[in-house]
C-alpha cells in the first residue's frame, strides 16, 4: 500500500485559460445549434472545442507527470505506475 500523499497538480493561469477557451467554444456551439446554423459551421466549432479540451488534457497530464508521479514512482509497490497507466488510458479514450 502506498504511503505517498496524493499531490494535486498546480492549476496555473494558463490551465484556467485553456479551460475557459474550451468552455467559450462549447457555448458558441450551443448557440449555433439553437440558432439553426449551418452544420458545417457547427462542426468547425466542435473541432475547436475538441482541440481546446485535448490541449488542456495534455497540459494537465504533463503537470501530473512532473508534479505528482516522481514521488509515487519512488514507491516500490507499483501503484504509482498503475495509477499513471489508468490516467493515460482515461485521457486517450
Amino acid at each position: 500500500m502506498s504511503t505517498v500523499k496524493e499531490k494535486k497538480p498546480t492549476c496555473d493561469k494558463a490551465m484556467v485559460n485553456r479551460i475557459a477557451r474550451a468552455t467559450g467554444h462549447l457555448k458558441t456551439v450551443r448557440n449555433m445549434v439553437e440558432e439553426g446554423r449551418d452544420c458545417s459551421e457547427v462542426l468547425i466549432q466542435l473541432a475547436a472545442v475538441k482541440s481546446a479540451v485535448n490541449g488542456a488534457g495534455k497540459e494537465m497530464l504533463k503537470q501530473y507527470l512532473n508534479e505528482c508521479m516522481e514521488e509515487e514512482l519512488k514507491e516500490k509497490d507499483g501503484q504509482g505506475l498503475k495509477k499513471l497507466n489508468k490516467s493515460i488510458e482515461s485521457f486517450m479514450k
